[in-house]
């Protein structure tokens, strides 16, 4: 006999809580390093490794390639920001991308100061994610961000820096949806819509001031004009613990960004990969990025991205394997290190550093800038 399957979760009568509320466990104007500030000392593998990188993202600037960071949501919270925002200002940056979770803590520090919740504790409280200005403001930014072609991390960045965002009227929502059903805009305008109506927003101008914008990374591109972008999963991140989580308004913004992705991606010949802190995001949406470009490349009869450097850096050991020789073999336990072995079979050279992210940024910064 098959066992009667059991309904879906009824998230719309999740109960939600002001931000106010939560014991955050950091502060965003505790955490961000001064860029003037002597970095943490780096082993003298460590130091060579971070001087070639600087010298592979200065020829990249120079031949106008790619230059990517691809970062987790630990880059911020360990006080990147005002690095990386040097960096794009200095033209070092040419496109940033990251994962859900680095935009919640982005957006929290930016409107609120603070961020981080104990895990273990909440989740036995029924409390862990529901936090209501969180969820409504991403989600806002990305219903009205879609509208204007604007994916994940242009919609959010752009939210935070003009300090809220506009909402067109009920009335002419229908009335676009009713005159161009067909419309490529008509799934994203049914969405505002129908959120407009649950949660009875009316249109017209909604401000929310963010006055820390300084301890935001999404903020910083948006105003030196570098895309960031956002590849969230559904369900991995805590805005889908309320009852304004759309998966529709999710997957739009991350397809969008998916695109911009594979841009700068087409633009990498010769260019550079930072990889910092994402050990599963960044070389599962590179890998699937680059097979994209090198398809339209080989239909054009052009050949494939070539000449580009890559460092992974993260705190783990690395498997205790020379990636420098390529992927050990299947009995080797590193060789189901993601966030490695995918790097080590994208062409190019791949170099792992095994170090705390802020500081391989920090001495970045110092080689580039300081």
């Amino acid at each position: 006999m098959s066992r009667p399957s059991r309904p879906p979760l009824d998230l719309s009568q999740l109960r939600v809580f002001p931000l106010s509320e939560r014991q955050s466990l950091t502060r965003a104007d505790e955490i961000i390093v001064d860029p003037q500030r002597e970095p943490k000392p780096l082993s003298p593998e460590n130091h060579a490794r971070v001087q070639a990188a600087a010298a592979a993202v200065r020829r990249a600037r120079d031949r106008g390639a790619s230059v990517m960071l691809i970062y987790g949501a630990h880059l911020l919270r360990n006080g990147a920001v005002t690095l990386l925002e040097r960096l794009m200002a200095d033209g070092f940056l040419t496109h940033l991308a990251t994962n859900g979770a680095g935009t919640i803590h982005d957006w929290e520090y930016a409107w609120f100061g603070a961020s981080t919740e104990s895990v273990e504790m909440n989740v036995a409280s029924g409390t862990f994610g529901t936090w209501d200005e969180t969820a409504t403001n991403i989600h806002l930014a990305l219903l009205t961000g879609a509208l204007e072609g604007l994916g994940y991390g242009r919609s959010l960045g752009r939210l935070i820096v003009e300090d809220g965002a506009t909402l067109p009227t009920r009335e002419s929502l229908q009335q676009a949806i009713v005159a161009e059903p067909a419309h490529p805009l008509t799934a994203a305008r049914a969405d505002l819509l129908r959120t407009m109506i649950e949660r009875n927003w009316h249109g017209g101008r909604v401000t929310i001031e963010h006055r820390r914008k300084h301890a935001s990374i999404l903020a910083q591109a948006w105003r030196h004009g570098v895309p960031v972008t956002v590849h969230p999963g559904i369900g991995y991140d805590i805005i889908a613990n309320h009852p304004i989580f759309s998966g529709s308004a999710i997957g739009r913004a991350a397809q969008l960004d998916f695109r911009l992705f594979g841009g700068a991606v087409e633009g990498l010949d010769d260019g550079v990969v930072l990889n910092v802190g994402s050990a599963i995001m960044g070389p599962q949406v590179f890998e699937k990025s680059i097979s994209c470009v090198n398809n339209l490349r080989l239909q054009a009869g052009r050949p494939i991205v070539q000449g580009h450097s890559i460092y992974v850096v993260d705190i783990q050991d690395g498997g205790q394997w020379d990636w420098t020789q390529g992927e050990p073999p299947k009995s080797n336990p590193a060789y189901y290190l993601r966030f490695c072995k995918s790097y080590a079979r994208m062409g190019g050279g791949m170099q792992y550093v095994q170090c705390d992210n802020a500081t391989f940024i920090h001495h970045l910064y110092r080689a580039l800038i300081g």
